[in-house]
């Protein structure tokens, strides 16, 4: 997330950020990052269309980096299970976004969740 964020602050690609780190992070971490920057205009799309009220670039810088990794994580990681991805993103938008980030993360991705991986999350 961290990444994610530092991109879009900088105004720069994320892939750009990591290859400016002076160590190299986690290989999961790199693996978000290039999935994210690869399916944007995807990942962005199932946030736009999900989020009713609220214009992408007007959600806090926080929750877009948040919802751009957990929407690529429903849409191109099967391997990590659905519950998993949404809890650690509520928790995260807990400790580091706003009083109500956490409970609009929770709706966008479990609505995205059922309908990218069914109702029962597989």
């Amino acid at each position: 997330m961290e990444l994610l964020y530092e991109a879009e602050a900088k105004g720069v690609a994320a892939t750009d950020v990591v290859a400016a780190l002076p160590v190299e992070p986690l290989e999961f971490a790199s693996e978000i990052v290039i999935g994210v920057t690869a399916h944007r205009d995807e990942v962005d799309g199932w946030i736009s269309r999900q989020s009713r009220d609220w214009a992408l670039e007007r959600m806090p810088a926080v929750d877009r980096a948040l919802l751009r990794m957990a929407v690529y994580e429903l849409l191109h990681r099967p391997d990590v299970p659905t519950a998993a991805v949404i809890a650690e993103a509520v928790a995260l938008a807990q400790q580091y976004s706003t009083d109500d980030s956490s409970r609009f993360v929770n709706g966008m991705l479990s609505a995205i969740a059922t309908e990218v991986r069914g109702a029962d999350g597989s």
